[in-house]
């Protein structure tokens, strides 16, 4: 069985005890780290891939839909709070699941298992080198190896590829989900791209077929560990 890494950021002890003790019951769970406040997670989520994420939204200095909203988090979120009142906006921000406290190892489980089956359905869809994406009212094919980048405009995003342009509704999040860190980074809010298919790359900005895509500070770091190999 595969494991899958994750985190938990938790501002209450107890409450972090509980998770832990938890997660360490589920045989496929890798607990990589855990952190009292989301700014030191969120730090740690900007270099490291995690395939499921446990977060707490009551916490000092960022919260966790601050945190969600201020940064792309591929990873699958279970949000974990005492409060019910944040549960449409967690679902808005495309969570997995929004367990109350206090929730029970089986709620947790239930959760984990959501999490588990759309990392599954994730890897199968990219298992073949090709995945699909909503257009319009069908499904279209994609070959990995030809996109070349991916560009935000308001609701659409517009996949470049080598022979053809696709609008797709679904968002950078669900993208990432679906197309490999290896094959595609994310460098701007607005911009994706294929990183074999860089021509150069001049101070924060990239040449890519005959395009210059900007490379924002939020997304600089990780973009330049994963071109030297180190992300």
């Amino acid at each position: 069985m595969d494991k899958y890494s994750c985190i938990i950021i938790e501002d209450e002890p107890l409450a972090l005890e509980r998770i832990k003790d938890f997660v360490s019951k589920i045989p496929f769970l890798n607990l990589c780290a855990t952190f009292d406040n989301a700014l030191d997670g969120l730090a740690y989520l900007k270099t490291n891939k995690v395939s499921i994420l446990f977060l707490d939204i009551q916490m000092d200095e960022l919260s966790g839909i601050e945190l969600l909203e201020s940064s792309e988090i591929t990873s699958q979120v279970i949000i974990t709070t005492a409060y019910q009142e944040h549960a449409i906006k967690g679902y808005e921000l495309n969570i997995t699941d929004y367990l109350l406290k206090p929730f029970t190892f089986n709620r947790l489980l239930q959760a984990v298992s959501k999490a588990q089956k759309n990392l599954s359905s994730n890897n199968l869809s990219t298992s073949n080198n090709f995945i699909f994406v909503k257009t319009e009212n069908r499904l279209e094919k994609i070959m990995l190896a030809d996109i070349v980048y991916i560009e935000g405009m308001r609701d659409y995003r517009r996949i470049h590829t080598i022979d053809k342009k696709i609008m797709t509704l679904q968002n950078f999040k669900e993208l990432e989900q679906i197309i490999p860190s290896s094959i595609v980074c994310r460098v701007h809010k607005s911009y994706m791209v294929a990183l074999n298919k860089i021509d150069f790359i001049e101070r924060s900005r990239i040449r890519i077929s005959n395009q210059i895509i900007p490379v924002s500070e939020t997304y600089k770091e990780y973009f330049f560990l994963k071109i030297n190999g180190k992300a």
